[in-house]
C-alpha cells in the first residue's frame, strides 16, 4: 500500500491539541468563566457557535466544558489541583483554531503552552 501524502490544501480542518499549565484554580473550577471566555474566543476566530455545556464536578474539583460550532467544536478539562487545563479545538471552513487557542490561552492566563496541530482529511479518494 502507497503512503498517502498530502498538503494542508488538501485538509478538512485543523486540530489543535493545547496543554495550559501554570494557571489559576479557582479560574479553572468556574464553570460560567470559562464558557465565557470559549464562546468568545470561538466567535473571535470566525465560528458560529451552535450550543455550549460546561460542568464542574464540584468543590475543589475542576470543569468539564464544550462549545459546539457550526464548524466543529472545542472542548477544555480542567485540573485545579495541578493548574492544568486541556483544550481540543477543531475547526474548518474560515475558522481560525490557532487565534482561538491563543485568546483562550490568554484569558486564562497561561503560563506554559504546550500546542499540537494536525490537518484533518487529508484523504485522496479512489479514483
Amino acid at each position: 500500500m502507497a503512503a498517502i501524502t498530502s498538503t494542508p490544501r488538501d485538509a478538512y480542518g485543523t486540530h489543535v491539541l493545547a496543554d495550559l499549565g501554570g494557571i489559576a484554580a479557582d479560574l479553572l473550577r468556574d464553570a460560567p468563566t470559562l464558557e465565557s471566555i470559549l464562546v468568545n474566543a470561538a466567535q473571535e476566530a470566525g465560528a458560529r457557535v451552535l450550543s455550549a455545556h460546561f460542568h464542574h464536578f464540584g468543590g475543589e474539583h475542576g470543569v468539564t466544558g464544550v462549545v459546539l460550532l457550526a464548524e466543529s467544536h472545542i472542548t477544555i478539562h480542567t485540573w485545579p489541583e495541578h493548574r492544568f487545563a486541556a483544550l481540543d479545538i477543531f475547526m474548518c471552513g474560515h475558522a481560525r483554531p490557532d487565534q482561538a487557542v491563543e485568546r483562550i490561552a490568554l484569558d486564562l492566563r497561561a503560563e506554559v503552552r504546550n500546542l499540537r496541530t494536525c490537518e484533518r482529511g487529508n484523504v485522496t479518494p479512489p479514483r
